[in-house]
């Protein structure tokens, strides 16, 4: 699947409105929030039509997925948005993230733990919340909103470290662009690592992961985040992003990519909007003079002009290292 999608489910007295984006939405909070009625009307639609006083608005079929058949019909669904409610075991299973990772649809996911088998954007765990909207119609209306934002970065004024999740091109890139002695740059080998790098280091700490995939780790860093004001949690979709949305590749088409990745990227192609963006970009360099690998650094990427359309990319960010 690829593209956006509105959807509106609407009962005599209940109406929620949202849209997916993109392959994995994550839909979190406590008890008694609206979540499972969700599911329940999209199934009880599913099941009776018409007959469930269920209406739903939508482009593409919305249906749920659970049970111990779970994985014999899943096979049989495609070109669909799949909601999941949080009572099914096998959420947290690699069987599932293997299952889902190839298949043509989006999946919709009601769950309050981390789910770390599965990489889902910081960007796309929502929660629900009621709106007076539609009061003067005796409904209650439902819209989803966002938890979390990986773009609110405060300046940092003075920097210790900074923790890179991973050890390949981004975190050469950022050993790279360190002028101060002082600052130590260090690779978490992966974003289940992040946490404890965190908690094992000192001082004030820059920490750079791929927000396209980080999903899962945010519940615990956000609160480690409240506690320590040291930390400032810096999440671009990836850091083959960053390059893209540099500038340095020419064309209209990676501007509209980058402007619209929704509309670009196919969820049974890519797990990942990370996966698209690397894959993106090797593409465009092939043959240039900008030929990216994500296992080493092309060094002209640390070339002044190249450096400084990068940290112009970063935004707030790459003002700390001119």
């Amino acid at each position: 699947m690829i593209g956006s999608y509105s959807v509106r489910v609407s009962t005599s007295r209940l109406i929620y409105t949202f849209t997916i984006n993109r392959n994995i939405t994550i839909l979190k909070g406590d008890s008694a929030t609206g979540k499972t009625t969700l599911v329940e009307l999209i199934r009880e639609h599913y099941e009776s039509r018409e007959k469930s006083g269920v209406e739903i608005q939508s482009k593409v079929p919305c249906r749920t997925l659970g049970g111990r058949d779970w994985s014999v019909i899943l096979p049989t669904i495609s070109g669909s948005i799949v909601f999941i409610d949080e009572d099914n075991d096998f959420l947290t299973t690699d069987e599932f993230a293997t299952s889902i990772k190839e298949t043509d649809n989006y999946y919709v996911i009601v769950t309050r733990e981390g789910l770390p088998n599965l990489p889902y954007s910081v960007d796309e765990i929502y929660g629900i919340h009621e709106s007076g909207k539609y009061t003067e119609l005796k409904k209650v209306y439902n819209e989803f909103y966002k938890i979390y934002s990986k773009n609110d970065i405060s300046k940092i004024d003075k920097l210790d470290e900074i923790i890179v999740e991973d050890s390949n091109s981004g975190f050469q890139f950022f050993e790279g662009i360190v002028k101060d002695d002082n600052v130590s740059v260090i690779s978490a080998s992966g974003k289940s690592n992040i946490y404890k790098t965190i908690v094992e280091e000192s001082g004030t700490r820059l920490v750079v992961a791929d927000g396209a995939a980080f999903g899962s780790e945010m519940d615990r860093i956000s609160k480690l985040i409240n506690i320590d004001k040291d930390i400032t949690l810096y999440l671009p979709e990836s850091f083959e992003w960053l390059i893209l949305k540099s500038g340095l590749i020419d064309g209209n088409r990676i501007k509209e990519i980058i402007a619209h990745p929704e509309d670009y990227v196919d969820s049974k192609e890519y797990f990942s909007w990370e996966q698209y963006f690397t894959s993106l970009l090797i593409k465009e360099t092939e043959g240039t003079y900008l030929k990216y690998t994500k296992s080493k650094l092309n060094d002209v990427y640390l070339h002044e002009r190249e450096k400084e359309k990068i940290l112009d990319a970063m935004e707030r960010v790459g003002k700390q290292f001119r």
